[in-house]
């Protein structure tokens, strides 16, 4: 039913007739064989100012657009604090981390954060973590030596914290001494899979390492097709080493100005879309450019390219 809203949508723009419309649309955006809709996003930069985000969030929400997605990066605002906010400020829309950079986060913090975030709004809050920009994690004093070490030691400890298990680990980074937290991700504890994590993974190593032990994987922008397929069958394949078979879902970022025909943009996305994503977030080619009207783009997004997705 979506579908053909998006198709008559689609006739009105080109001035096409029904017929002409439905084959041709279905040609430009090659909708997915099992005819998942997939959930189309928005970035709000790091360089919008943390006082616009409210006005941000809420046009985002109330445009109807899937989710918004925030960056911790180094040294603007804080990730946990603004999706907070952006959740309170908000009533449907889904808000992602993508992503909390691990070394700056003691694993049983992080934990505590998202599992409050998870129980406050529930099933709205998306939570990516990942190695972080490592000049940055330098620059902050918590570079590590083995970031893919550091990685495979936090990530089923954040899982195991957030289902309300009791954790000790003795690793090379990741250290704990039977914690347990009083108010875990689920309820009652451990007795569900708990809030999905995502990872973020650029390297072949850590797209592995991501479907071994997580249950979605965030994709930087940049990422075509083809390369989008790849890392699928990377994710794939420690799927397969862990013996998983449940749903891990996967999230690409898409270079799009406002100034590009929303169509174009739309079928960039559409082509993910068949390649296996499950999420597509569109951020800004410029950073400027969003810096300046957030609320704009967000409005974009949801108004213009989301009905021809």
């Amino acid at each position: 039913m979506a579908h053909e809203v998006a198709i008559k949508r689609f006739c009105g723009l080109y001035g096409l007739t029904c017929h002409e419309g439905h084959d041709a649309y279905r040609e430009l955006f090659r909708l997915r064989e099992d005819g998942a809709m997939t959930s189309l996003g928005a970035v709000c930069w790091p360089a919008v100012p943390p006082e616009q985000l409210r006005d941000v969030a809420v046009a985002a929400d109330e445009a109807g657009l899937d989710e918004l997605w925030l960056w911790e990066d180094c040294f603007w605002g804080g990730g946990i604090a603004a999706c907070a906010a952006a959740l309170a400020w908000t009533s449907r829309i889904k808000v992602g981390l993508g992503v909390l950079p691990v070394p700056l986060r003691n694993v049983a913090l992080a934990a505590m954060e998202a599992a409050t975030l998870c129980r406050m709004f529930p099933d709205r809050a998306i939570i990516g973590v990942g190695h972080g920009v490592q000049e940055w994690m330098g620059q902050a004093g918590v570079r590590a030596e083995s970031p893919m070490t550091l990685l495979r030691e936090y990530l089923p400890a954040l899982r195991a914290l957030l289902r309300g298990e009791k954790v000790s680990a003795s690793g090379r980074y990741v250290h704990l001494d039977e914690v347990a937290l009083v108010w875990p991700a689920v309820s009652p504890p451990a007795v569900s899979p708990g809030p999905p994590i995502f990872a973020g993974a650029i390297g072949p190593r850590t797209q592995v390492l991501s479907g071994e032990i997580v249950d979605g994987t965030v994709l930087v922008g940049g990422t075509g097709a083809a390369e989008l397929r790849a890392a699928r069958e990377r994710i794939d394949a420690g799927r397969a080493r862990a013996g998983r078979t449940d749903p891990h879902r996967l999230v690409v970022y898409l270079e799009a100005s406002m100034d590009e025909p929303a169509a174009d943009v739309a079928r960039a996305a559409a082509e993910l879309a068949g390649a296996g994503a499950d999420s597509v977030v569109l951020q800004p080619r410029q950073p400027s450019t969003v810096a300046g009207d957030p609320v704009g783009y967000v409005s974009w997004a949801a108004g213009q390219v989301r009905p021809l997705v």
